[in-house]
């Protein structure tokens, strides 16, 4: 079977096929960074005439990199949400298209379930159950995962996702967009030590999340320094000190529930390298083993959901919501 995944969430169009047999044939991802450095942060119509624009020129590249035609697909994957409502009908709209025009069948995707099952593509010892530590932009929760479309939220964030708080702390510091990849870059030449923030809600009994005060902690700290580049270094690495150490005490914490020995890391923070041996060496501690995406699918794109629109449709959990979009769809609320 021959899957067409499209992905147009947020700020990231992604096109992929992905063959049952032979695995992922050819993906093609355009990012709408330069369309939103400008404002630091995403501008959702923006975001949606990008994907508009882009949606049919990457068709075209893919196909013609899988050697593919149009008539090939057997069935049409595409993002319904959560997502921006915009981006998401734009994607929506093109797919069913597609769907149509081909005559195949059309199955609607959850964005964050496509992340928690990307990384079964490249690891053969995967399998259920799992915790799935999802950490993006848009996202920060544990996720207790029995099986596919069977999913527990054991906590999530209150206010800002991690990637949110990179982003903020980073503008704040008069960062460049996105502020993720660079607060790791200058938390590599930071002063252990300088700098020391709280850990929001880490000693509260459950596994959720908080990182609005830690961003107004940043703030604060950077307001009263000398601004200099070695204190935008400090404090990167306290930042990412004490996000690890939020995200390493709600894991524990899930493990002392559940127990599971699989750990599923996914979402576009989880490619920060600094965070991933962090990770790494908690799992260790635990008896557990950390499952990380391919860095280049960390991020939004078009090879998880044509592999989640595989696996969905292989075990009869076909969800075709008839056009309709969810901008809010929580996991555990699939069907």
């Amino acid at each position: 079977m021959l899957v067409l995944g499209i992905e147009t969430s947020c700020d990231e169009t992604g096109l992929a096929i992905y063959d049952s047999e032979n695995g992922l044939l050819a993906d093609e991802l355009h990012s709408q960074i330069a369309v939103h450095q400008d404002y630091g942060g995403v501008v959702p119509e923006l975001a949606s005439r990008d994907h508009a624009d882009r949606l049919l020129p990457l068709l075209k590249k893919l196909l013609e990199s899988a050697n593919k035609k149009l008539d090939d697909i057997d069935l049409v994957a595409y993002t319904a949400g959560p997502g921006l409502k915009g981006c998401l009908l734009v994607g929506s709209t093109f797919a069913r298209s597609l769907a149509y025009v081909i005559d195949k069948p059309i199955i609607s995707v959850n964005h964050v379930e496509a992340h928690l099952l990307a990384p079964f593509m490249e690891y053969e010892d995967l399998s259920f159950p799992f915790f799935g530590l999802l950490i993006s932009g848009g996202h920060t929760m544990i996720i207790d995962a029995q099986s596919i479309g069977d999913y527990e939220i054991m906590g999530e964030t209150l206010d800002d996702a991690v990637g949110e708080a990179f982003d903020k702390s980073a503008k704040l510091m008069g960062l460049d967009y996105p502020g993720g990849p660079l607060i790791e870059k200058l938390a590599k030449e930071g002063k252990h030590g300088r700098y020391k923030f709280p850990r929001p809600i880490l000693n509260k009994p459950n596994c959720d999340f908080s990182f609005s005060g830690l961003k107004t902690h940043i703030m604060l700290t950077w307001k009263d320094s000398d601004k200099t580049e070695q204190v935008k270094k400090d404090i990167s690495l306290e930042l990412q000190n004490s996000v690890t150490d939020c995200l390493t005490g709600k894991l524990k914490r899930a493990h002392e529930i559940k127990g599971y020995p699989r750990i599923i890391i996914s979402g576009g923070v989880s490619a920060n390298q600094f965070i991933r041996e962090k990770l790494n060496s908690f799992a260790s501690s635990i008896n557990a083993k950390a499952y990380y995406p391919t860095k280049k699918y960390c991020t939004d794109n078009g090879a998880m959901i044509a592999y989640a629109g595989y696996k969905k449709f292989e075990a009869g959990q076909i969800y075709d919501l008839d056009g309709e979009v969810k901008p809010r769809w929580p996991l555990d609320q699939l069907a």
